[in-house]
């Protein structure tokens, strides 16, 4: 008898637009490890237990907007989708079979290099990466998540060696992400890799205060402004830069 693998789901956005190419099925999974100042889905951090579905309950409401989801699939995100890893090979194996495109959105931080048979799996479902690189330099990244970003930059490596197609994600933060020799570092490690698909660059925003507020926590970079679009602009620039010359 096959057993039948529930998801912890938070919520489920059917009409998504900027979590993969084309307007997709969105779907959140519930709890994360890390800690970002920033993040924007505070709702999503603890690992309680949420709304219970199975993969086939999923697909049944993919197949309902299906029409829909114009050069899309299904995302997805979190939290932290490898925190419930066996559910997301489930999905995404079913995904497969019905010709779904697949894309997982995570941070890698979950990644073990020593022990991959489960990312391997899942990654044989898997079209499409979105690696969220939080911050270059290890220890900014440890003041930023809690972590070290060691995991997120073997994962993508990993990535690389598997041929898995990536799109790079990274936030710009004012005095945090910011600084150019950030920048240049970031785009002489993707230099690295030959898998990358897509560079997102997305700017800080403070549009989850509210439900920090709500929630009762503490919003650590409440004082700082969002950038710029010329900023943003600026900055991906800078990352190209460096990405295309090695000796940058």
């Amino acid at each position: 008898m096959e057993k039948i693998i529930s998801g912890n789901i938070h919520s489920i956005e059917t009409l998504g637009t900027v979590d993969g190419p084309g307007i997709r099925f969105v779907i959140f999974m519930q709890g994360c490890p890390m800690r970002c100042k920033y993040c924007h889905n505070p709702d999503t951090l603890e690992f309680v237990e949420n709304k219970k579905m199975t993969v086939d309950e999923i697909l049944k409401k993919y197949d309902g907007v299906k029409e829909f989801l114009k050069n899309g699939g299904i995302t997805v995100t979190g939290g932290e989708p490898l925190s419930q890893i066996d559910f997301v090979i489930e999905l995404f194996k079913k995904a497969k079979q019905k010709n779904i495109h697949t894309a997982l959105d995570t941070s890698g931080i979950l990644f073990n290099k020593d022990k991959t048979e489960k990312i391997d799996e899942l990654l044989n479902y898997t079209d499409l990466v979105l690696l969220d690189i939080k911050h270059i330099n290890d220890e900014e990244h440890k003041k930023l998540t809690t972590f070290s970003n060691k995991n997120v930059l073997e994962f993508a490596i990993y990535l690389n060696k598997k041929n898995i197609p990536i799109w790079i994600r990274h936030v710009l933060i004012p005095n945090i992400t910011d600084k150019k020799e950030y920048l240049y570092e970031l785009g002489r490690f993707m230099s690295k890799l030959n898998n990358i698909k897509a560079l997102d660059i997305l700017p800080y925003h403070n549009m989850a205060i509210p439900k920090y507020e709500n929630l009762g926590i503490d919003y650590p970079l409440k004082d700082i402004i969002p950038p710029s679009k010329e900023d943003t602009i600026k900055a991906r620039e800078i990352i190209l830069q460096a990405y295309r010359n090695k000796n940058y």
